[in-house]
Parts: structure tokens; sequence; C-alpha cells
């Protein structure tokens, strides 16, 4: 299956604790079905200290599903599905359904 979500993307959080914040998503994990979303779903972790990191509490963003989190439309910001067509070259794009853009290059 061909990744609707990609590494880069602007995405907005539809459900859960961090619902209506828009952030890019910097890890994606296909085989967990979840995305990791910068700013989103910051959870604070007791880190252990070693000689090479300091000890105490950090925080970091935890993955989020990817059921909870939407593509960012590129012409009004809104959240909007993800759709595929083939181009009259042969490439196949991914287009946001919402206003029918072009998402990729």
């Amino acid at each position: 299956m061909a990744a609707r979500i990609k590494k880069g993307d602007t995405v907005i959080v539809t459900t859960g604790r961090d619902k209506g914040k828009t952030g890019e998503v910097v890890r994606v994990l296909p085989q967990e079905n979840r995305a990791v979303v910068r700013g989103v779903n910051v959870v604070r972790k007791h880190q252990k200290q070693t000689p090479a990191q300091e000890g105490g509490i950090i925080a970091k963003e935890a993955s989020i599903h990817m059921s909870n989190i939407a593509l960012a439309d590129p012409t009004d910001g809104k959240a909007t599905r993800v759709g595929f067509r083939i181009e009259n070259d042969g490439t196949k794009v991914r287009f946001a359904k919402r206003s029918g853009d072009k998402i990729d290059g």
C-alpha cells in the first residue's frame, strides 16, 4: 500500500488530547501504523543519568496513530483526505481530495 502520509508533511490532529494542533511529520512507523509529529503528543520522560547524557525529566514527542491525524490541504490548511492519481507522463502523485491540488512536487 502506498504511503498516504510521509515524512515532512504538515498534518492536523483530528482527535485526542492535542485535537486541532498542527505539526510536521518527523518520522513514520509504517509497521505500527503510527507517526511522530513535531510539537504534538509531548510526553515527559524520567531519564536516568549516563556518562553521555544528563539525568532528569525530559519532554519528547511520542508517536500518534495514523487514524488520528489528517493531512493539511496545501491551499487552505484544513484537514483533507489523500487520493492517488496517475499523471499524463505516467507518474503516480498524491492529491488533496478537498481541493484537488497535488501534494508532491
